[in-house]
């Protein structure tokens, strides 16, 4: 909240610091009402939990199926949001970090190729862009120089003008969409155990919840007769 409050940009459906809030409030809510209800034995406690738990495992479930079937829009989902995260690249620190590190990791350069830079005011690449920045890309795009000891930050500058051959010299002109669908296609394994790891935990507080319930109901029903 301090993050988002201290920032004057409109980068609101991207801003890093708004999902964290997100996330935070639905698992606050749902981990409160667990708690509190396994604690005082309060059933409708309990169905909330169990019920929300079951909300956002089968929306977890819906997001990857659409994902497989509709790889193509979901591509370009992403890619909206990249683009919208490379506009504000100046403007955001969260994501300024955010498109580093993907870059960094994914060794790539934009969402489809290094050219995706020119979206950027600074980076833009027409002719009446006065930045100094004109025409560059970040220098999370560079390739590392063995040995270096003095890092040149200035690497990425003007590479926009180049081709792919000279382009490939200085940094990773690859697009970030072409690693990514690379990176999943080849841990396969890795992302299978991390769906896996997620829902299994949910899958047990579901369940436990519902044994839960069965039980204060039938210690109800027998005081009852």
């Amino acid at each position: 909240v301090y993050a988002k409050v201290q920032k004057a940009t409109d980068t609101f459906l991207i801003d890093p610091a708004v999902i964290l809030i997100v996330v935070g409030v639905v698992m606050f809510f749902v981990t409160f009402c667990g708690c509190i209800g396994a604690l005082r034995e309060n059933i409708h406690l309990l169905k909330t939990f169990s019920f929300s738990l079951t909300l956002v495992f089968l929306t977890q479930l819906a997001i990857a199926v659409l994902g497989f079937f509709y790889s193509d829009q979901t591509r370009d989902a992403l890619g909206k949001f990249v683009n919208k995260a490379i506009v504000h690249y100046r403007d955001d620190l969260d994501l300024q970090n955010l498109m580093d590190y993907i870059q960094r990791e994914f060794k790539c350069c934009g969402w489809n190729n290094h050219t995706d830079w020119s979206w950027n005011l600074y980076f833009n690449c027409t002719q009446g862009n006065p930045s100094s920045e004109r025409c560059a890309v970040p220098y999370s795009c560079c390739t590392p120089v063995p040995g270096e000891v003095v890092i040149n930050t200035m690497c990425g500058f003007g590479v926009q003008t180049q081709n792919y051959l000279e382009a490939t010299k200085s940094i990773y002109p690859v697009g970030c969409a072409d690693r990514a669908v690379l990176w999943i296609e080849s841990h396969l394994l890795l992302v299978g155990a991390l769906a896996l790891g997620l829902s299994l935990p949910q899958i047990a507080g579901i369940v436990l919840s519902q044994i839960l319930i069965s039980q204060i109901q039938d210690e109800i029903k027998t005081r009852t007769e």
